[in-house]
């Protein structure tokens, strides 16, 4: 009962950071994690444990389906350089850089110990990406890298510290057989994703309700996860297959679904974000109670490890922008601003958090895990500063500074063109569609008007005659202003009606559905 109270506060700890970080501009997640710290300092508040091996289970696989969600395979197939360069190659040298460093300054840390320490450190987050970085009106070709980068690169990390926890609880070394393991658990993961996905597919198409098609997308990360563990296959890989997959074979007729699922994964995002990092900052309370004030000697590793992290971000972004950035179309990064901003945007979050919580507390000999208490200080240390002090406190300064173009003319003229797709598309469905042509003429040509206009909604704002598109945006948020008033009103009127005497409640709250859809499917 005391850990669901305390989940609970956590929870609700985590709404009321939201409403902290949206007022002073900072990620609510690292919050959180002050929060939970200074919470954990509370006289008389029960200690939790959660099982090390329960940790990537229980955080990962949500999370990571959240991010490759709001990807697609087109993305990779045209980065497939970044793939290579930065979830596998950079990820790597980070990890053995990081590993180097902590080794040679912590002499008590083992090799494999340290290199533990170095994959927990290396990855940046997808979701620590959105949070931080899509506050700020960065270019869409650096924030689409940085979520492609985000989406894998903890497959690589996981992998590496498999290896070396193991290594370091048996007393062994590391092999050569790490790049093999590697490599069949991401071929061994990729069917399974596919798999799932298809089993997915199947189901949607047995289960005529829409609550229940969007529950499974819950299952299904959980799911595949588990399975690819059991057959020692890359339980991350997996997920983001399933994901990918799942996002191919979408069917257009299913706008209510996709708003449904939209609303239900915002919640768990948010909510399982938070919990993660909550439980992170409950971890430093029992830290700081097994060392006391001697943590302070962990401060000079930690320093290093976050100063190592962020310059070998820093060469390796620079070393790309050198030989001509990582697509060949259009170069990413194309200066030297862009390798500033990539590096500045390193943000660590979930992966190193549940690597951290996921260290085993004793060896096979029974012995205490060597150095743990400095390892979860430091990685501590590395959320702090690669997504709090430098993103989160500099980075809207930063982009101002900078003054980068936010809008790619590539990018404008393929939202153009597409916007004109969709109208020509839209207008000739009517004109062909067997249902218009019960319809008066009147009417059908109503339609056709009202449609004629349709790419100005859709089209970015932005356009060759900024005034003119000022002009339409004021004229636009003042139509959805007084719909959104009537349509206040018209809610109003039916919750009254709830109150009647013999008013039926089902009914009442079927007319409130359709106008609520109504108000969230605005022209804008």
């Amino acid at each position: 009962m005391e850990f669901m109270v305390l989940l609970i506060a956590l929870l609700f700890g985590t709404v009321l950071m939201v409403g902290v970080g949206e007022r002073l501009r900072l990620p609510y997640p690292v919050l959180m994690l002050l929060f939970s710290a200074a919470l954990a300092l509370v006289p008389g508040l029960p200690e939790i444990h959660i099982e090390p091996e329960l940790i990537l289970p229980i955080f990962l696989p949500p999370l990571l389906f959240a991010a490759a969600q709001r990807s697609s395979w087109s993305v990779f197939r045209v980065r497939w350089k970044s793939l290579i360069l930065l979830a596998v190659l950079l990820v790597a040298v980070t990890a053995f850089a990081v590993a180097g460093i902590a080794n040679w300054l912590v002499p008590t840390l083992s090799f494999t110990g340290a290199l533990a320490l170095g994959a927990l450190s290396a990855p940046p987050d997808p979701v620590a990406v959105e949070a931080v970085a899509g506050k700020v009106n960065m270019p869409r070709r650096l924030l689409a890298l940085l979520q492609t980068e985000g989406l894998f690169n903890d497959a690589i990390a996981i992998v590496i510290f498999t290896v070396a926890v193991h290594a370091t609880v048996a007393g062994t070394g590391i092999t050569i057989a790490l790049v093999g393991q590697f490599l069949i658990s991401a071929a061994g993961a990729v069917v399974l994703g596919f798999l799932m996905a298809w089993v997915v597919g199947a189901l949607n198409r047995f289960v005529p309700n829409m609550v229940a098609r969007s529950a499974v997308t819950i299952v299904a990360p959980y799911a595949v996860y588990i399975l690819s563990e059991e057959f020692h296959f890359s339980g991350v890989v997996a997920v983001v297959v399933t994901a990918l997959e799942m996002g191919r074979r979408a069917r257009p007729q299913d706008s209510q679904e996709r708003l449904t699922r939209q609303s239900f994964w915002s919640v768990t995002e948010l909510l399982i974000t938070g919990a993660a990092f909550g439980l992170v900052g409950m971890e430093m309370r029992y830290v700081l109670q097994d060392e006391g004030r001697d943590i302070l000697r962990f401060v000079p590793g930690v320093i290093a490890v976050c100063l190592t992290v962020v310059v070998v971000r820093l060469i390796w972004f620079w070393i790309i922008y050198r030989i001509g950035g990582t697509e060949s179309k259009a170069r990413t990064p194309g200066s030297l601003k862009d390798v500033l901003v990539l590096t500045w945007c390193g943000m660590r979050g979930l992966a190193t958090l549940a690597l951290a919580l996921a260290l085993p507390l004793t060896t096979a000999a029974g012995d205490p895990f060597p150095d743990r208490n400095f390892i979860v200080t430091a990685a501590a240390g590395v959320l702090l500063l690669t997504t709090l002090v430098l993103p989160g406190l500099t980075l809207p300064t930063l982009m101002r500074s900078l003054k980068l173009a936010v809008h790619d003319p590539e990018e404008v003229r393929q939202e153009r063109k597409l916007a004109r797709r969709a109208e020509q598309v839209a207008i000739e469905t009517i004109r062909n569609s067997e249902a218009a042509t019960k319809l008066p003429q009147k009417r059908r040509d109503a339609l056709e008007r009202r449609l004629s206009s349709l790419h100005t909604i859709l089209e970015a704002d932005y356009q060759d005659d900024p005034e003119k598109m000022l002009h339409l945006k004021d004229v636009l948020e003042a139509m959805d202003a007084v719909q959104r008033e009537a349509l206040d009103a018209a809610r109003r009127e039916v919750m009254a009606a709830r109150k009647t005497k013999g008013m039926d409640p089902e009914a009442v709250d079927r007319v409130l559905r359709r106008l609520d859809l109504r108000t969230i499917t605005l022209d804008r």
